[in-house]
């Protein structure tokens, strides 16, 4: 155990695969539940710089949805669509607006991964089952997470083709370029009064994650509202699930603005790694993309905060993005408005410089500006 600026973590400790009972190999890919797939898919690639991937639909021999396949380095992003009006995918579009339904993780055995979790008290989504199409075959499997949100394990080995069986590449003639975003660093998930406990302890019993992190209402707080949150990792450290719940406070916090609006738990945000988060929100920026700004005192006395750094504050300033540093080194960080008229799921973009943590030192500046847009909404 280390103590790093007020917070303990635990360290990433690398368990034999032979030992570790749900061996995860990384975020497979992140399925959006969307009104309109087509439009979505558009957007992605214009805002974000998503490249087209895959597709399957009624031309595919599916026949009751749509999905498009977007991919950026190591993010897939998968947003499906209801062909009709009374299904499952419709209502979840009904109940919570456009929302991530399924965060896919890769395994080596789909089934083992199934019965192995919900032997530990998972509730089964998806029974194991192989697809196979002339590409090759994949099998997969799926449990129930908090809200509406599932777990599908993903075993891919035996398939080479562009996404999944099922699917067929998407030839595209509108390709605009990428933006430099590499790869999912965490997701986060938003739950209920007294519930993070629950699923942190269904993260640690069921899913053998162990928690990182914790931040209290001391932490996390503002004059008005306040939040805590507990950082729950695989054994490797490659999948990272912060989990929220709300704190009470003197006015509505962004998890209770988030719980009404979605009606339930669900996924908050989306962080995605890049290798120079200048240029990435630069272009980002040029491309429409909205983000929350702080004010201009923060950079004022950022070098005491966290010493010397390789960027120039000015430019940092400019655009709007927040530094912290722990132990290891540092991080840079920057956070979208909502994506959605609904204002539930927004992105964070991120950029680590050793450093391991989540930004403990922006939260109250960051908190501060989700408030000021949460007042212009009239939900504060």
């Amino acid at each position: 155990m280390c103590y790093i600026r007020g917070l303990y973590l635990t360290p990433f400790i690398a368990i034999p695969m032979s030992s570790d009972f749900l061996p995860l190999q990384g975020i497979d890919h992140v399925e959006f539940y969307v009104g309109n797939a087509k439009q979505a898919a558009h957007y992605y690639k214009t805002a974000f710089g998503f490249q087209s991937l895959a597709y399957a639909g009624p031309e595919t021999g599916m026949r009751d949805r749509a999905s498009y396949v977007l991919a950026q380095d190591k993010i897939r992003l998968v947003l499906t669509t209801p062909l009709q009006p009374v299904s499952d995918i419709a209502a979840h579009i009904f109940q919570h607006g456009d929302g991530v339904k399924a965060i896919a993780l890769t395994v080596p055995d789909a089934a083992s991964a199934f019965h192995e979790t919900v032997a530990r008290g998972a509730k089964p989504y998806l029974e194991p089952h192989t697809r196979r199409d002339e590409l090759g075959e994949a099998t997969f499997s799926g449990i129930h997470a908090y809200g509406d949100t599932v777990h599908i394990f993903v075993e891919r080995d035996g398939y080479s083709g562009p996404f999944l069986p099922g699917y067929r590449a998407w030839q595209s003639s509108y390709n605009p370029p990428v933006t430099g975003l590499r790869y999912i660093d965490h997701m986060v998930g938003n739950v209920g009064w007294f519930e993070m406990n629950k699923w942190v302890k269904f993260y640690a019993e069921v899913m053998g994650f162990d928690q990182l992190v914790s931040f209290d209402d001391k932490d996390i707080s503002t004059e008005y509202s306040a939040l805590m949150s507990k950082v729950m990792s695989n054994g490797t450290g490659k999948v990272k699930f912060p989990i929220n719940e709300p704190a009470e406070g003197r006015k509505k916090s962004q998890i209770e603005e988030y719980l009404d609006f979605y009606k339930g738990p669900g996924v908050q945000h989306i962080a995605m790694g890049t290798g120079n988060i200048i240029e990435t929100v630069q272009s980002l920026q040029d491309r429409g993309v909205e983000f929350l700004h702080v004010p201009t005192t923060y950079y004022e006395t950022l070098t005491d905060r966290v010493g010397e750094i390789d960027e120039e504050i000015a430019e940092l300033g400019r655009l709007g993005i927040l530094v912290d540093r722990d132990d290891d080194g540092y991080l840079l960080q920057i956070f979208t408005k909502p994506v959605e008229d609904r204002p539930t799921v927004f992105f964070e973009i991120i950029q680590r410089k050793g450093a391991r943590s989540f930004g403990k030192g922006n939260f109250k500046a960051l908190f501060e500006s989700i408030e000021r847009e949460q007042a212009l909404r009239g939900n504060l």
